[in-house]
C-alpha cells in the first residue's frame, strides 16, 4: 500500500505527508482564502509554494485546527459584515457572529503556526 500524502506540488512534485509538515514548511506561504458559501469546508486556502505554484486546499482540511465557537447564521453582506470574506488576499479575523468566522479563526491558526528552519 501507498503511504498517504496530504499534499504534492502540481509544479516540483514536492510532497508533504502531514497536515503539519506542510503548513510549518518555511517554503510554505498562506497567501489567500476562496469561500464557498453554500459549504463553507468546501472552501480553498491558498498557498504560494517558493517554486512559484499556488496550491489549494479545502477548509474542511484545516477545521480540526479551531475548537471555537461556529454560528450558524452567515452575516456576508449584512451591514455589520467587515468584508473580509469578500477579499481572496485578507487573512484578517473577524469578530462578528458569523458562521464564515471560525474559517477566519481557522486562518489565523495557519498564520501563526510555527515555521521549520529551512535546511
Amino acid at each position: 500500500m501507498l503511504p498517504r500524502i496530504f499534499k504534492s506540488c502540481t509544479n516540483c512534485q514536492e510532497q508533504w505527508r502531514r497536515l503539519d509538515d506542510f503548513i510549518q514548511d518555511p517554503t510554505v506561504e498562506l497567501v489567500g482564502y476562496m469561500p464557498t458559501f453554500d459549504d463553507l469546508g468546501l472552501g480553498l486556502i491558498l498557498f504560494n509554494h517558493d517554486c512559484g505554484t499556488t496550491l489549494a486546499c479545502q477548509v474542511a482540511l484545516f477545521e480540526h485546527l479551531y475548537d471555537g465557537p461556529v454560528y450558524e447564521m452567515r452575516k456576508t453582506g449584512e451591514p455589520e459584515c467587515p468584508g473580509h470574506c469578500l477579499s481572496e488576499t485578507d487573512l484578517s479575523s473577524c469578530s462578528i457572529k458569523c458562521s464564515c468566522a471560525f474559517v477566519r479563526e481557522t486562518l489565523q491558526i495557519i498564520k501563526q503556526w510555527p515555521k521549520t528552519e529551512a535546511p
